[in-house]
């Protein structure tokens, strides 16, 4: 158990968490397994000085960000932080949350939520003994490069973090963490959710069978082969990769629309393909790199995401799962899901509550992540189990 790991390590400092409205639920999740973790680990330290907060009914701090009705704002803090070691939790993609200007109801997007953060990292005033940002879905992630006359808004981001004296940033399956380069000062962690992938896959299909012969990890583009590549390492699997043809002459929703995706890789011919990618937007190119494989004989389709979007709604995915272009989808609760989502037939949750909080409690206590950050040996025994069951495995 990882969280043995911290017997007899003293944390940094008292833990707080600041978990924003937009990530509440979550969060709270978050601090339930935090409230477990804390019950049972240094016990017999429980009563010392330095373990002072150690153990607590609750680590969140009660905060507030209300907004005046010109729009503007500000964030408030409840409670004191001074000394902690505090973590902010922050999802910019929940689209669920609305606020009043002028008398009119505005959804908020992405640039509110991360003007909220800011606000709550001012209210700090330096106080903290340290701030962790924990962003799941990167503000701005993808505007990650310049190509031209354009702004660079992600690498702005972690500078001004960086500035306001962040000294960390906790994501999730960044588009390009090279753009950690921005700020070389800030810590930075980027973590990725295959073993939860494995365990809701496994969980509900129980008759895989995982080896070359039957199944293939495909990337839908080549920036996320490395993802694929990993996958398929970990499982004693085959990978293969779609090439996507873009006409570079038109820009349609600031990018360049894709042609047709090309193949590369193994026969697909009566295998079971595992598609692995950062997340599903419109999901356009994600149903056609799926109806491509099912042209080519892939006998399952199943579909590992971290962050489900769906920007377009969800009838494209409704149609293809009827017409059977694919046969799951799996993605994490980081980001927040319309409800709709939740009762389809082809979705499934990657959970990452649990995860999050080891993250959080490995963090506080400065012990290495490595044991976290690749978790090849889980997925291994994970998939012996199932191997050994054939598919009759308890979580």
């Amino acid at each position: 158990m990882l969280n043995s790991i911290l017997e007899n390590r003293m944390p940094a400092a008292p833990l707080s968490l600041i978990v924003m409205d937009n990530i509440k639920e979550l969060g709270n999740e978050v601090n339930d397994y935090l409230i477990s973790f804390r019950r049972d680990n240094n016990r017999p330290y429980h009563d010392s000085p330095a373990f002072e907060g150690y153990v607590s009914d609750s680590f969140l701090v009660k905060h507030s960000t209300p907004r005046f009705g010109s729009g503007e704002g500000k964030g408030v803090l409840n409670e004191s932080i001074r000394g902690k070691d505090l973590y902010i939790l922050c999802d910019v993609l929940n689209r669920s949350m609305t606020y009043e200007m002028y008398g009119h109801e505005n959804i908020y997007s992405p640039d509110d939520h991360y003007q909220d953060l800011k606000r709550l990292i001012a209210s700090v005033a330096g106080k903290a003994h340290r701030i962790t940002i924990v962003m799941p879905f990167m503000y701005e992630g993808r505007q990650h490069k310049r190509n031209s006359r354009e702004s660079l808004d992600c690498a702005l981001m972690l500078e001004e973090l960086s500035s306001m004296g962040v000294g960390r940033l906790i994501t999730f399956d960044a588009h390009d963490p090279s753009i950690q380069n921005a700020a070389p000062l800030i810590g930075f962690d980027n973590f990725t959710p295959f073993y939860q992938f494995m365990r809701a896959l496994l969980r509900n299909v129980g008759d895989m069978t995982i080896d070359k012969e039957h199944l293939l990890i495909v990337s839908p583009d080549e920036g996320a082969l490395h993802r694929a590549v990993y996958f398929a390492g970990v499982m004693g699997a085959d990978t293969g990769m779609f090439y996507k043809r873009r006409d570079f002459t038109k820009v349609v929703d600031g990018k360049n629309p894709i042609v047709a995706h090309e193949f590369l890789g193994e026969n697909v011919d009566g295998k079971d393909v595992i598609i692995v990618d950062d997340m599903i937007s419109s999901g356009g190119s994600m149903l056609d790199t799926a109806y491509k494989l099912k042209k080519m004989n892939a006998k399952r389709v199943f579909i590992c995401c971290t962050f489900g979007i769906f920007t377009d709604g969800l009838s494209l995915f409704d149609e293809g799962y009827k017409n059977g272009i694919f046969d799951k989808i799996i993605t994490t609760n980081l980001t927040y899901r319309i409800p709709e989502l939740l009762n389809r037939e082809w979705y499934e949750t990657a959970d990452m509550g649990k995860f999050l909080a080891s993250i959080i409690d490995f963090s506080n206590h400065d012990v290495s992540m490595d044991k976290v950050l690749t978790p090849t040996e889980k997925i291994k025994k994970i998939l012996h189990r199932y191997n050994e069951t054939e598919g009759i495995i308890e979580f």
